[in-house]
């Protein structure tokens, strides 16, 4: 890769990984699906008048929609009231052994010993924070919320790869576009004060939001999207296991998290087990942020 490509893939997952501690900032004044509304409006207002409208892909879309906006984020952000984003950043990353799962299911990928054991590992490191509450202020509850987030994102992925040829701004466009009436309808019935969060929230949550929609969305797949398809995935897939170190860094240096030896060997078991399986290059890849 030459060294500007290599700055780019640093600078995504820098985006990616800081994007937890951000969205848990921004989690104190907002409720979790009204503030998922807001930021998936801003994404589709922002996109939406630069892609055409997917025909012939339009079902296909919202069903994407129904598990990623539906079903992911919902567990995801309710997860993080409960888990800090240090932990969240390593937990969430037991998508990549569910993506391997679920293409030996549909696509009769064959898993092998060596990815088998990966995951084994992976999914210990994970069991490890669980049990010792990762950093401190997270419990088993939240954390199985973003396991089972972390499953429903990688059957999303599946779903992308039965779309076949599909433009990435045009798919999160329209996917953004789909998910807001989801989240709003979730809003209305589990959330309060949504009117009072909007108008009364400090400048620093919005700033959260802002980096979410323009930071961390658009202008990381603008970066990354480019990159996937010059270079090999062997090339580009190992840099996302860098999103958990910069995730639990800026946990830790921007909202004063706890370290603790459970997150620590927790996390190296879980980024460890994770990279075994991507070296052994598995047909469905995660490859984008999750928050």
């Amino acid at each position: 890769m030459k060294p500007v490509h290599i700055m780019g893939a640093l600078l995504v997952m820098a985006l990616w990984g800081t994007n937890f501690a951000v969205s848990r900032y921004a989690l104190r004044e907002f409720s979790p699906m009204i503030m998922m509304a807001v930021r998936f409006g801003l994404v589709a207002l922002v996109l939406l008048p630069f892609v055409k409208f997917p025909r012939g892909q339009v079902r296909q879309i919202f069903l994407y929609s129904l598990v990623l906006g539906g079903v992911h984020f919902p567990l995801m952000l309710h997860g993080m009231l409960g888990a800090e984003a240090s932990t969240a950043s390593i937990v969430i990353q037991l998508q990549v052994p569910f993506a391997s799962l679920l293409a030996a299911y549909f696509f009769k990928d064959k898993l092998g010993w060596k990815r088998a054991i990966g995951m084994g590992i992976a999914f210990v490191g994970v069991a490890i924070i669980a049990l010792r509450g990762g950093g401190g202020e997270s419990d088993p509850f939240h954390l199985l919320l973003i396991v089972l987030a972390a499953a429903a994102f990688s059957f999303s992925n599946i779903q992308v790869k039965w779309m076949g040829s599909v433009d990435p701004y045009q798919l999160n466009a329209y996917m953004a576009l789909f998910t807001v009436p989801q989240l709003l309808i979730y809003s209305l019935f589990l959330e309060h004060g949504q009117i009072e969060q909007v108008l009364h929230a400090s400048w620093g949550a919005w700033a959260g939001i802002a980096y979410m929609v323009i930071a961390s969305t658009i202008i990381a797949y603008a970066i990354w999207q480019p990159m996937i398809r010059q270079y090999d995935v062997n090339q580009t897939v190992p840099f996302l296991m860098l999103v958990p170190v910069f995730g639990v860094a800026s946990g830790v240096l921007w909202l004063g998290e706890a370290m603790s030896w459970a997150l620590i060997v927790g996390g190296a078991l879980v980024v460890g087990g994770v990279g075994i399986i991507l070296i052994r290059r598995p047909k469905i890849v995660v490859a984008r942020n999750t928050v």
